[in-house]
């Protein structure tokens, strides 16, 4: 493919051979917010658009928030991996990638700049508007991958892209006294902790055991709700946070 129109006025167009056809019919139903965890832009840009590494994005959104598009919405693009959202295990046929350049947690994390978040605001608003992506599904890559991925991370401001109209969120609980879940636990508690993640979207085992998968979960969840302390502890703080989710949620999905 030589070239396509953009689906993102504005967006300059830089095809990644990297990508597919959507499987059996699906369609972008989530977007997926990813940092490209790479020292420039400039490398993150090439590297998508290298057939060598096999993975790519939609968009890739750079620190002065110009945006390019290197895949066709109606197309599969290969930026979510292994992973799960209410049972859906098939995340990039059923998805939008959207790349944010920072060099993340190894390179040297830093916050977005204002310029990004407000292009992110922009495009997100055309794909939803264009594939009436429900607030609820626009999530973080670590909602989807657990434990393998922890991007875009807990620096990145979802509160201001709910004040925008975009994404699922509510103001996290404070942090205070009271009892908490942690490793080891087990019985009813956790169960209906693992409950509560499972509903909302999460892949976690429901098996009333607080395991390594329950910790990663709930860390996944604290990096995009509750990001002032992220620890894999479902204290007070935690638990109110995700019930008060649920109960926003429309009751289709609860």
């Amino acid at each position: 493919m030589s070239g396509f129109p953009a689906d993102h006025e504005g967006a300059e167009v830089r095809v990644s051979p990297n990508f597919g056809p959507r499987r059996e019919g699906a369609r972008p139903e989530f977007i997926i917010l990813h940092y490209t965890g790479m020292e420039t832009g400039e490398a993150a840009e090439s590297w998508l658009c290298d057939p060598v590494s096999e993975v790519s994005s939609h968009y890739l959104v750079h620190e002065d928030g110009a945006i390019t598009q290197m895949v066709r919405e109606s197309d599969r693009a290969w930026h979510a991996g292994k992973g799960s959202w209410r049972g859906e295990t098939d995340v990039n046929s059923s998805s939008i990638g959207i790349e944010i350049v920072n060099p993340g947690h190894v390179l040297g994390y830093h916050d977005f700049t204002d310029a990004q978040i407000g292009a992110v605001i922009v495009l997100c608003r055309g794909i939803v508007a264009r594939h009436r992506v429900m607030p609820e599904n626009v999530l973080a890559h670590s909602d989807v991958a657990p434990g393998r991925k922890v991007d875009p991370g807990e620096k990145f401001p979802w509160q201001v892209l709910a004040r925008a109209g975009i994404g699922h969120y509510v103001e996290a609980s404070p942090i205070g006294g009271g009892r908490f879940l942690s490793a080891g636990d087990r019985g009813e508690p956790v169960e209906a902790l693992q409950s509560m993640l499972a509903l909302y979207g999460y892949g976690v085992e429901i098996s009333g055991i607080f395991d390594q998968q329950t910790k990663t979960v709930v860390e996944a969840f604290q990096r995009h709700f509750r990001t002032e302390q992220i620890d894999g502890i479902a204290d007070r703080s935690t638990i109110k946070t995700l019930h008060q989710l649920l109960s926003a949620l429309p009751q289709s999905l609860t």
